[in-house]
């Protein structure tokens, strides 16, 4: 049966690659059929030096979020965990805009900024062990406390802005999460991070599923909680430092599609964290697929050509959107 799940969501992520390949502007959906005939230079350039990386670098970045959004919600016993609200997601914009504003990083620099986004993931999920971690692990409590640092660190981050004004470009990039102007080099750093501190998160499902059931069953079974809690919070942090530095701040991915995928896959998480990777996969790029073709349809209606919409404001609206409709039909449900 998981197999067959499987084969399925990997049907469903060739089939929205296919799409982005295709939605996208500068040369028509026929086109693209030319290139793969041959097709002229000015063609195939857009199609595999702009379109492809940036296909690929959406379907890594969607797996990125979703499998830390996972181990986040299974180290910390929360359904509301995700790196959108327990300070990672926010920490890592911080830390990839105070480092373009000193210089140090830039998009055209991305191992610069995967190391920024790595120091400021840190930081916040710190700040929120700082606050909550000595706690009873209460659910609600920690969710507070998430929101509270996410604030705070989205403050720092508008205050950054506030000193180097010029950054204006690069804040909203990465405040809302863009594909746009991806090209080989970000896939090329994306690709192996992605797949190390995966393999790193599924070598921990064993330990991450006691931490489900209990502190005390894990402590019972021989196990660290504390060791094995900090092992998973570092790759969750790392995963989603990879995806803020290639895509920026996609929302409501790591907090909502590992649901999805444990709703699929069950919870045993050696099956569902590769299918939370491959849901949060589809998601993404299907997402932008969506922005991509709704950008070139508000262009001719807008008589705008310029005019682009972020694929991380559509998974943000449709995110919250989500989430409302989940919360109204089940409000005894804690996420």
């Amino acid at each position: 049966m998981a197999t067959r799940r499987f084969a399925v969501l990997a049907a469903l992520a060739a089939v929205c690659a296919g799409a982005e390949l295709v939605a996208g502007r500068g040369m028509s959906p026929g086109a693209v059929w030319d290139v793969l005939g041959g097709g002229d230079a000015t063609e195939r350039h857009i199609l595999l030096q702009l379109r492809l990386p940036r296909t690929l670098v959406a379907l890594g970045a969607g797996a990125c979020l979703a499998v830390a959004g996972l181990v986040l919600q299974s180290a910390l016993r929360n359904p509301l965990a995700g790196p959108e609200v327990t300070g990672v997601t926010p920490g890592a914009v911080l830390g990839a805009v105070t480092a373009t504003a000193l210089g140090l990083a830039g998009w055209d620099s991305p191992l610069a900024v995967v190391l920024a986004a790595c120091a400021g993931g840190c930081a916040g999920a710190l700040l929120l062990w700082l606050l909550a971690g000595r706690g009873d692990g209460d659910p609600a409590r920690t969710a507070v406390h998430g929101v509270l640092v996410s604030a705070v660190l989205g403050g720092l981050t508008a205050m950054v802005l506030l000193v180097e004004p010029g950054e204006l470009g690069s804040v909203v990039q990465w405040l809302v999460g863009t594909t746009e102007g991806r090209v080989w080099e970000h896939w090329h750093l994306l690709w192996p991070w992605a797949l190390a501190w995966g393999a790193a998160a599924w070598l921990l499902a064993g330990p991450l599923t006691l931490l489900r059931c209990g502190d005390d069953i894990a402590l019972a079974a021989g196990l660290s909680a504390r060791r094995a809690r900090t092992l998973a919070l570092v790759c969750a942090v790392a995963l989603t430092a990879g995806a803020v530095a290639a895509v920026g701040a996609l929302g409501f991915v790591g907090l909502l599609v590992p649901h999805l995928a444990v709703a699929v896959f069950g919870a045993d998480l050696r099956t569902s964290l590769p299918g939370a990777a491959l849901t949060g996969a589809v998601v993404v790029c299907g997402a932008d697929a969506v922005a991509q073709l709704s950008s070139r349809l508000l262009a001719l209606t807008l008589d705008a050509d310029r005019l682009t919409l972020p694929v991380g404001a559509l998974t943000a609206c449709l995110g919250a959107a989500l989430l409302l409709v989940v919360v109204r039909r089940a409000p005894g449900r804690t996420f």
